[in-house]
């Protein structure tokens, strides 16, 4: 059981708000804590008490990874679990769920978003930015492999650490650490020259809906995505330990 105190005597305030589950933990027998990226309130924790009792209104695949909802919550300012009085369906995915690719590319996005949003504070332009994109991702046919790449470079920018597009061919060495193209290598490891930086550089350039014009090998998706998460790594400091990446060199290879 996960020992987080309630604050019974914090002045609350019920409000409707969206989210996204990024996970959830058992908290008793019968009830779990939601972790929510909300609009309205940033990252947040949420108390479903009797979620797991066969009566509950509440269906668990709701909070599935990536679940898009609709809630009215008792929210305190002062207070570490939040209260979730009601909770429903804000989007019902097409694909996602049925295409083993794209259930592999969400597991990784989960697990992204989970390393990397860890304030409380809201951002409405972030929040925004997920849940469209994860949209668009739902309802892609084909050349969707790639997704989860630019995904990545395009939440860098919201995080604060997009990197300068300044590669030319007289700056061909994406330097890791400082975030940019330079024209030599720099005196320390974390970098890269081309073609992969070159590539880098392409997927820089490259809208959702240009990705089947990138025409990545299997071996340069790779490179990438390894680049991206030493990358998030550098400058993360809460980026660690992610795994669901070597589910995708198998499932996209």
């Amino acid at each position: 059981m996960t020992n987080i105190s309630l604050n019974p005597v914090a002045i609350r305030e019920l409000v409707n708000t969206t989210g996204i589950v990024l996970g959830r933990i058992k908290y008793s027998e019968t009830s779990v804590i939601a972790r929510i990226y909300t609009r309205h309130f940033g990252l947040q924790s949420y108390l479903l008490k009797g979620v797991r009792s066969s009566k509950s209104k509440i269906k668990m695949n709701l909070l599935g990874h990536l679940s898009l909802v609709e809630i009215v919550v008792y929210h305190s300012e002062r207070s570490q679990l939040q209260h979730l009085k009601q909770i429903r369906s804000a989007y019902n995915y097409t694909s996602i769920p049925f295409d083993v690719r794209k259930s592999s590319i969400a597991l990784f996005l989960n697990e992204i978003l989970n390393k990397s949003i860890i304030e409380v504070e809201p951002s409405p332009n972030l929040f925004d930015f997920i849940v469209n994109t994860i949209q668009i991702f739902d309802v892609m046919e084909e050349h969707f492999s790639d997704f989860h790449l630019l995904f990545m470079l395009q939440l860098s920018k919201h995080l604060g650490f997009y990197p300068r597009e300044n590669f030319t061919a007289f700056q061909p060495v994406f330097d890791l650490k400082e975030g940019l193209f330079r024209a030599g290598v720099p005196n320390h490891p974390d970098f890269i020259n081309t073609p992969l930086s070159e590539n880098f550089f392409r997927l820089l350039n490259t809208g959702f809906n240009e990705m089947a014009g990138l025409k990545i090998s299997t071996e340069t998706r790779r490179q990438l995505l390894e680049t991206l998460i030493t990358y998030y790594g550098l400058h993360l400091p809460s980026f660690k330990d992610i795994k669901s990446h070597e589910v995708l060199k198998v499932v996209l290879g």
